[in-house]
């Protein structure tokens, strides 16, 4: 997929060839939907309980599906069809929607893209951090100590991304995009059997109707409310794609339109999704009941076999070097357009080296003094919050709450009303605001159980000191 917008090119007529088809943009839809979020899926649903875990799980697919057909309406406008082509999400909120909507949205967009480093440095350190410890007690014994400090596995994670971070672009990258692509679906899968396999060592239905009950499981009251708030936003962030909509919408061709075809594409991967989703976060639900784990590869869920564990989370590992890279990089690339256009004459800035790479004859990495420095230090910085706030469920869950309601239904819903022409006081305004509404308090709802559990945890934890 190509991430940059093509300024002043229009319609039919803008040069590009887009050989994009349905089945192409379907895989996108997976391969973008399916995530490091799947591995809290039977936490999420084992505190919500076995009749409304599947219902939330089912109208999250509904709502994403609902406001993502929306979204593709806007590819183009005026006209969905015919009208001029928006090559990015932002620019589709500009044309539809004004400048300052895209400072809105912008914001939205970069706080989620760099929460989810943070989130993505937690949980590759825990998964790096469940090999080492699933060796041991491979080697020890289930009984042994071989709890540890991820500290040194965070560290080593931030080096690896300040040394990818230099390359210039996405483009620069694809090859471990795909990588990583592959990877997430090795581990669902992995993970998946696992659990097929938990459930049939026993054969019992774990769980209860109304979830984990906090009077059995030693919970406080406050503590059960924070949990099941903060799986919803767990949910939210397993569903999260609506920021590359358009510029998976961008690659198909047409005809049929690219609405038609992306509506078809998105009912198709979210329907794929969802079904696997069920099956992994019911299934986990019933294989270990209200002791189902926050991550389901890391959690000590599974000890044996355990090159087959050590498997899935090297996987997680490569999949989230791949997708830290993906999320970092437009946000190094707005944070140097800036400079770059404040201090034209800077030669700290716009000079350029090369640096031949090692085994090429011709291949050589360009790069500045001012990328160098300023890519590593957000890094460094963004590790050190990694270190402070180590806490895998929370974390995703106020990364899905604080992404849900901005991107995936309140810009859809404004940029359709805005197309469409739909008035105040019509039938489907009133729907289409009662649903964006519905969907902000659940944000905000996720939002306060997620900050509540961080709070909680951040009371008996100590600073850069992380242990697993």
């Amino acid at each position: 997929m190509n991430l940059e917008k093509r300024v002043g090119e229009e319609g039919e007529d803008d040069g590009q060839e887009r050989e994009g088809t349905l089945l192409s943009a379907t895989a996108h839809v997976v391969t973008a939907v399916i995530g490091s979020g799947v591995l809290a899926l039977a936490w999420s649903v084992a505190q919500l309980g076995w009749i409304v875990g599947p219902i939330v799980l089912c109208w999250f697919a509904w709502v994403t599906f609902y406001t993502s057909a929306l979204l593709s309406d806007c590819y183009r406008s005026p006209h969905p069809v015919t009208g001029t082509r928006n090559y990015t999400y932002m620019g589709a909120v500009r044309s539809y929607l004004g400048p300052r909507s895209v400072l809105m949205c912008g914001i939205a967009q970069y706080v989620n893209l760099w929460g989810a480093m943070v989130g993505y440095t937690v949980t590759a350190t825990r998964s790096m951090e469940a090999i080492r410890r699933s060796n041991c007690f491979h080697k020890n014994g289930h009984d042994a100590k071989c709890g540890g400090s991820g500290n040194l596995f965070m560290i080593l994670f931030g080096v690896m991304q300040v040394l990818l971070s230099q390359f210039p672009n996405l483009e620069n990258i694809t090859w471990l995009s795909l990588v990583a692509a592959l990877m997430s679906f090795v581990y669902s899968f992995i993970g998946l059997c696992l659990c097929i396999a938990k459930w049939a060592s026993h054969g019992d239905l774990k769980g209860s109707s109304t979830g984990v009950m906090a009077s059995t499981n030693h919970l406080s009251s406050s503590n059960k409310t924070w949990h099941t708030l903060q799986a919803l936003g767990n949910i939210a962030f397993a569903y999260t794609f609506a920021e590359v909509l358009i510029e998976i919408q961008d690659t198909l061709k047409s005809p049929p339109s690219e609405t038609q075809t992306m509506k078809k594409a998105t009912i198709y991967g979210i329907g794929i999704t969802t079904i696997f989703y069920l099956s992994l976060g019911c299934i986990g639900y019933a294989a270990f009941g209200s002791n189902a784990p926050g991550n389901i590869l890391t959690g000590f869920g599974f000890y044996e076999p355990f090159w087959l564990v050590d498997l899935a989370n090297f996987c997680i590992v490569i999949h989230l070097v791949g997708a830290y890279q993906v999320y970092s990089q437009p946000i190094f690339a707005s944070i140097e357009k800036s400079i770059a256009s404040n201090w034209p004459e800077a030669k700290f800035i716009h000079t350029i080296y090369l640096l031949r790479l090692p085994f090429t004859k011709e291949n050589s990495l360009k790069f500045t003094l001012s990328k160098v420095i300023l890519r590593s230090i957000f890094i460094i910085f963004t590790t050190l919050v990694a270190m402070l706030l180590p806490f895998f469920n929370a974390i995703l869950g106020l990364l899905g709450a604080i992404s849900f309601w901005p991107l995936t239904v309140y810009f859809p819903v404004k940029m359709y009303m805005a197309q469409a022409k739909i008035k105040r006081g019509m039938p489907k305004w009133g729907f289409l605001q009662s649903l964006s509404f519905l969907c902000l308090l659940v944000s905000l709802l996720a939002s306060v159980g997620s900050m509540a559990d961080i709070v909680q945890s951040l009371k008996h934890a100590k600073p850069f000191n992380t242990q697993y």
